[in-house]
């Protein structure tokens, strides 16, 4: 229960609650204008000060953070499991909580500071110590990555802004379908760990599914291909691996496999070398052989013949002559032909001889080339062994990526029989919870039948995403209806709890909770919270404009009680009318 919020300043206005019905309203007085506005008197930032002190963080467009209120200190009496305690917390250092009470019975204790004189909590051990005395959470319920928290559960009995009235079961918009399935949950009394392990096994689906969408993309090459190509891929690559073996395993190395090949090329250079030469050689000889066949003398008779014919007479002392030339000529062309004669016998020993040394180097070669066909080098093998190790690299790849698919299709089918399994348990278990499922539900048909005279409906399933929750009004079409339903189920749930100690033992409403409603709805509902609240025990707290209190709708008992209901009175009428007592 709040008991009281205070200020270390001045001009704060001290609200003090009580058990049952509380009204905090903003009244608009005879004296203000037209152009002043209830808007900025503190209801709202009442409801931010309640959980600034609680352990919120503070949003950036806070009016906490604002410069007028820096170094402003907030004190938040309450009591906890029937002890009374004093909450400090300052704007100027929201990271540390001063704490005044009997804590003896903690399982977390504050820490006393001597250069404070006061004991203190970190804002993280105070949220931890409020989930054990408010909602009796323990340690291990913290550590679960998808447990219930306190800031979630409190947010269900201190709605913030016009967002957290949306719905019912979510306290703000973006709220994960996780967070609103455990903490409702675990607010009506269910076992939110099936909702939790919903969510682990979402967690787990969606791993796959990304990996599967990645590996379609060609982002993880671990994980490409079908299972039938890669089965095609492996058997291929096992046949190359297998090849590759045989080859290294009748591969003879030699250790001067560079040496030989060297010298047979350059023996293979010297037999072309030989070639060219006996090519010439061979030419040369044809020419000569050539011009011994031609070396023919010209007979006398025919110098004798030409002359005649052509009326000559032909001299005896000229023919003389001529006989001795021709005795010359004739010496000169048989020293021709014997120096030819000479020349084709050397060119052909040469040629021979060529053609010899171009057999023995032929021959030599052979030998090399014999060697060199029946062994390696040696880094030609380190090739070898290096193509082979770089195929079996690829082989266990491709046996990996059959593995991970056939780990994905595994997986899939072990999360599905899981899901199963989850699915049965938890109908079970809400099966077993009947009887507490039916007051739920009982209690807000039972609300709502009070506000339309028609019961609404409150609806628990378990699906194979884990819990359903919905709510119905008949005839809820209107903004007005809709936050009705988010008021029957708050006050369901801390009817609920009221059998509970200090779980939460308050509901608090801000006035947007009643926008757009009938006023006729308004006073059932109001009158509804306070009857709820005293006959059950907990303290309601309803902050709202004057002139939404439809006073006329009200039954006259309770028009008659109205005025003892409300425990503080904003007003636009002067500078200090409002909560903070200030106007910036």
């Amino acid at each position: 229960m709040i008991r009281a919020i205070r200020c270390d300043q001045p001009s704060f206005r001290q609200v003090t609650f009580q058990k049952g019905f509380n009204i905090v309203l903003a009244e608009r007085t005879r004296e203000s204008s037209d152009k002043d506005s209830r808007n900025g008197l503190g209801k709202t930032t009442l409801i931010e000060i309640i959980h600034f002190c609680l352990g919120s963080n503070l949003d950036s467009d806070s009016v906490l953070k604002s410069d007028e209120m820096k170094n402003w200190t907030f004190v938040l009496e309450l009591t906890l499991r029937g002890k009374i305690y004093s909450i400090f917390r300052n704007t100027a250092n929201p990271a540390k909580i001063k704490i005044d009470g009997d804590f003896s019975d903690w399982v977390i204790k504050p820490e006393y500071s001597e250069d404070e004189k006061a004991h203190i909590l970190k804002v993280s051990d105070w949220r931890r110590a409020l989930g054990y005395l408010i909602f009796d959470l323990s340690k291990e319920t913290k550590d679960r990555k998808y447990g219930p928290t306190f800031r979630s559960l409190i947010s269900y009995f201190i709605r913030k802004g016009v967002g957290a009235f949306g719905s019912p079961f979510m306290h703000y918009p973006r709220q994960m379908e996780w967070d609103k399935q455990v903490n409702n949950a675990f607010l009506l009394g269910l076992n939110w760990e099936y909702a939790m392990e919903f969510q682990d096994l979402k967690d787990n689906e969606k791993i796959l599914r990304d990996l599967k969408s990645a590996a379609s993309k060609g982002l993880l090459t671990g994980y490409m291909g079908s299972l039938g190509e890669l089965e095609g891929e492996r058997v291929r690559r096992e046949e190359d691996i297998k090849k590759l073996d045989e080859e290294l395993n009748n591969f003879k190395v030699h250790p001067q496999y560079h040496d030989i090949q060297e010298e047979a090329n350059k023996i293979t250079k010297e037999i072309h070398d030989l070639v060219n030469k006996s090519t010439l050689e061979q030419q040369i000889l044809n020419k000569y052989k050539e011009s011994v066949s031609q070396e023919i003398d010209i007979p006398i008779s025919q110098v004798e013949l030409a002359y005649k014919e052509a009326g000559l007479a032909f001299p005896l002392n000229l023919s003389r002559r001529l006989e001795e030339v021709k005795n010359f000529h004739s010496t000169l062309i048989e020293n021709r032909k014997v120096y030819l004669n000479s020349e084709i016998m050397k060119i052909s020993g040469e040629i021979d001889q060529i053609n010899h040394q171009v057999e023995m180097l032929s021959s030599k070669r052979a030998e090399l080339l014999i060697v060199l066909e029946t062994h390696g080098a040696l880094g030609e093998y380190t090739k070898l062994q290096q193509r082979a190790t770089s195929l079996k690299q690829q082989l266990e790849e491709i046996k990996n990526r059959i593995e991970n698919l056939k780990k994905f299709d595994k997986e899939s089918s072990i999360l599905k029989i899981m899901r199963q399994e989850l699915l049965q348990k938890a109908r079970r278990d809400l099966e077993e919870r009947k009887t507490r499922v039916e007051k739920a539900i009982k209690l807000f048909n039972s609300n709502s039948n009070i506000l339309y005279s028609e019961p609404g409906l409150l609806s628990i399933d378990i699906t194979d995403s884990g819990y359903q929750f919905s709510v119905d009004i008949k005839r809820a079409k209107s903004q007005g209806i809709g936050y009705m339903k988010v008021f029957c189920y708050d006050l369901m749930l801390i009817q609920l709890l009221s059998e509970q100690q200090d779980m939460p033992g308050f509901l608090i409403h801000d006035s947007t909770i009643f926008d757009g409603v009938d006023e006729r709805q308004i006073a059932k509902a109001l009158e509804l919270a306070a009857q709820e609240s005293e006959n059950r025990g907990f303290q309601y707290i309803c902050a709202i404009n004057s002139d939404a209190l439809p006073v006329k709708d009200f039954s006259p008992v309770f028009r008659d009680k109205l005025k003892q209901f409300v425990r503080i009175k904003f007003t636009d009428a002067k500078e200090n009318g409002g909560l903070l007592g200030i106007r910036f």
